[in-house]
This record gives structure tokens, C-alpha cells and sequence, in this order.
């Protein structure tokens, strides 16, 4: 497809599966053209506590099969999600979000880089060296994909290349610029998302120049300014980078083949965001309220942060090991939990106040607390009550108190021995 036939595809998209989607831009290539996202989702546009996953192709743009495959895969979920239960299973418990085509105008002049000859895959904020620091200097089509990040939580996301077949996972580079394996804090976890595709993908797990069809950056080759990395480190969202095809340029003839390959890796890797991991959400003892606050595993180097809507959080980790759980908030005390991980769980926080930090907590728009004025005009007015009507009043919520703690017991086993190996913590 010219790229006037892709927008043209994603708008007639976007009509033809209305109500699972909605179609939208993060911003302009250089030459002004659209970077067009199909969003899908049974509730498109509307925040919920839900993980979201993202896919960018055509990333360079001499790598077009990505941008085909991406529409196929729209296609096929708008086609399947009634009668088929992966496409259901995506459509909804998560938000997709399918980006086609990074680099429209590179696509257009048939070569690696933007219409700045800059490769794009290059020009992200790197850990090791200090580039492209000042964001403003970096190109429309990297600005609109890290204010594309910023907006949205994603949990997890892939980018689709071409000129090679193999799923690659971070650390894309080293701090001496030498090629040898550097894993990142979550290389377990990466691993097993890698491994997802590959042993998913037609022939991409039986290579003979990637073990089992994946490969650590750093050892294939290093490379610094890239967007996987910055996803990870700056986003909290974990990402791959997919080489899909061993022809960067294959004949149209060839797509639909490597769509087949290449399916059920795509539907898969998307559904791994429910299908496994640690999820739940972080709630304040005193008030009930949802905490913005962060998750850590011991023994792992890394923070995942809780949406600040409903402090919902989606932590991707190898399946069949025991995970130490930690739920935290400033202005609140930490709670742990241990979760053996068969495949999925859900780990509940609700954090109780720090008396000594409780100055510096932070405050939801409605305060519902009462000054010590109020208090006592409560008093007065209870001490107008005859004796009698008192007593009534305060063996009424004894009861109520009473009542409600067995409830709560009562709630919390439950949870404990749900089958679906939930905990509250």
C-alpha cells in the first residue's frame, strides 16, 4: 500500500468496526503526513483499569511488511472477536493500540531513515551516552512517539522490522560499546515474552543463528538512541523488537504467507498482558481512595508504576516461580505479599497512612475530614439527647462496627482462598 492507501485502509477501519474501535493521530512526519493509531478495545477511548498494549511497524522506513501486517491483524480481530476466543479475550480485557506506520515519509522515499535521513531507531534519550538529550532537537516522529507514551500507560509493546527473524529483548547496548550480553533488571521476564513469539511464530523458534529464535540486543548487536530501551527505562513499559521477515522488501505475493507465520506470535504476545503477571490495584486504609503509588519484586531492580485514574497495575513476570510483592505509596507504610505464580494472580494493596509522614500525604480533591470546631458542635448537639437516647444511639454503632469488621474478615477470606489466586493485602 501507498501510504494515501493506508490512511485510506485505517479510516475504512475504523467505519467498518466502529464499535470496537476508534481511529486517531499522536502527531505529523515531517512532510506533515498522519501517524494514524487504530485503538481496539470494547470500550475505545475510555480509560479503564485495564493493561495496554501497543504495536509500532514500519519504524524504518525500507521495513514496510510491519505496516501490513499490522492492518491484517486490525482486520482479523474485528472479524473474529465475536466467535473466536483469543480475539475476544483482547478485545475485552485490554486496549490495543496498532501503529502502522512510524516512518510514512522514509516508506515513501523507500529508505532507512525519516525525510531528515535520520535513522528514527537512533534517536531516542540513551542510558549509556549522552544523546539526543534535548528532546525538542529529536524528530517529530520520536516526540510524538514519547509524548505517545507519556499519555497512555502501556504495559508492554513490540516494534516490527525487517532483515531478519528472531525476537529481540533488552538491553540494547553496553556501557563500553563492546558486543557481549547485557540483561536488563527484567531479562527473565523478557526472555519468556521473546519466547512467547517465537515459539508461537511457523519456523521462528527452530533457527540455526538464534537459539530458540531470540536474542539479547547487546550480544546481536549494540546499539544506542533506540526505542526499545527508552520504552522500558523512561515509559515502565516493556518492549521488543520484532524482525519478522528475512527479506525487508518481499513481493506483495509473499504477505499473506507471512501473515500466517507471523498470526498467532501477534495475538499471543498481545494476550500475554492477561494471561499472565501480577495484577491489582493500590487503595488507602482510611479513605477507601485509589493510591497512584508503585509495585517492586524483591530481587528485581525495577519499579512499575500504578495508573493514576485507578492505581491499577500490570506486572509482567516469568510464570512457575515465588514473587515477593511490595505495594507502595509516599505518606504510607509498604505492604509485602508471596505469590507462587502458576500463570496469573491478583494482589490487592490498601496501605494504611504513616502518622509520622501524615503531613506530607498526598490529598484527594475532596477532603472529607472535620476540624476540631466541628467536633464540637457534634458534641453539643449529642449532649442536647436525653442520657437514654445516647446510650441507644452508641449501643446502635457498637453493632454497626461489629458487623462491618465480620464482613470484612469475612471478604478477605474469601479472597484468600480464591481460586484464582488472589490476595488483599
Amino acid at each position: 500500500m501507498t501510504n494515501a492507501e493506508l490512511e485510506k485502509a485505517v479510516k475504512e477501519f475504523g467505519r467498518r468496526c466502529s464499535n470496537i474501535s476508534r481511529i486517531y493521530s499522536i502527531g505529523k512526519s515531517v512532510s506533515g503526513f498522519p501517524l494514524w493509531v487504530i485503538e481496539i478495545s470494547d470500550k475505545p477511548g475510555v480509560e479503564e483499569p485495564e493493561p495496554a498494549f501497543k504495536f509500532i511497524g514500519n519504524v524504518h522506513g525500507d521495513e514496510p511488511v510491519g505496516r501490513e501486517l499490522l492492518i491484517l491483524l486490525a482486520n482479523w480481530i474485528c472479524d473474529n472477536h465475536v466467535k473466536d476466543s483469543l480475539a475476544r479475550l483482547i478485545v475485552e480485557n485490554m486496549h490495543l493500540h496498532i501503529l502502522p506506520s512510524m516512518n510514512p515519509d522514509g516508506y515513501a522515499l523507500k529508505r532507512r531513515g525519516n525525510a531528515n535521513n535520520i535513522d528514527l531507531n537512533r534517536d531516542f534519550p540513551d542510558q549509556f551516552f549522552p544523546m539526543n538529550n534535548d528532546e525538542e532537537a529529536c524528530q517529530p516522529e520520536t516526540r510524538a512517539i514519547m509524548s505517545w507514551v507519556r499519555q497512555i500507560h502501556f504495559t508492554a509493546s513490540a516494534s516490527l522490522h525487517g532483515g531478519a527473524l528472531v525476537a529481540n529483548y533488552p538491553w540494547d547496548g553496553t556501557q563500553d560499546k563492546r558486543r557481549y550480553y547485557y540483561g536488563c533488571p527484567d531479562d527473565e521476564a523478557f526472555q519468556f515474552l521473546a519466547s512467547v513469539y517465537s515459539r508461537s511464530h511457523y519456523n521462528m523458534s527452530l533457527s540455526t543463528e538464534f537459539q530458540g529464535g531470540i536474542i539479547n540486543g547487546a550480544s546481536w548487536y549494540p546499539i544506542y538512541g533506540g526505542m526499545q530501551d527508552w520504552n522500558y527505562i523512561y515509559g515502565g513499559c516493556f518492549e521488543l523488537t520484532l524482525e519478522i521477515s528475512d527479506d525487508k522488501w518481499p513481493s506483495a505475493e509473499e504477505l499473506p504467507t507471512i501473515w500466517e507465520y507471523n498470526k498467532m506470535s501477534m495475538l499471543n504476545l498481545v494476550a500475554s498482558l492477561v494471561k499472565t503477571g501480577v495484577r491489582g490495584r493500590i487503595f488507602s486504609s482510611d479513605s477507601g481512595r485509589p493510591l497512584p503509588g508503585s509495585i517492586t519484586i524483591k530481587g528485581i531492580n525495577y519499579t512499575v508504576n500504578a495508573g493514576r485514574a485507578f492505581a491499577d497495575y500490570y506486572r509482567l513476570l516469568t510464570p512457575g516461580k515465588r514473587y515477593e510483592v511490595m505495594g507502595s505509596m509516599p505518606g504510607y507504610k509498604p505492604k509485602s505479599t508471596s505469590i507462587w505464580l502458576e500463570e496469573t494472580a491478583t494482589a490487592d494493596f490498601i496501605l494504611d497512612p504513616d502518622s509520622a509522614l501524615k503531613d506530607n500525604t498526598p490529598r484527594s480533591i475532596c477532603d472529607c475530614s472535620y476540624d476540631s470546631k466541628a467536633k464540637l458542635v457534634l458534641l453539643e448537639f449529642l449532649l442536647g439527647f436525653h442520657m437514654e437516647v445516647c446510650f441507644v444511639l452508641i449501643v446502635i454503632g457498637a453493632l454497626l462496627c461489629f458487623l462491618l469488621k465480620r464482613r470484612q474478615k469475612f471478604t478477605l477470606g474469601k479472597h484468600k482462598q480464591s481460586p484464582k489466586r488472589s490476595v488483599v493485602v
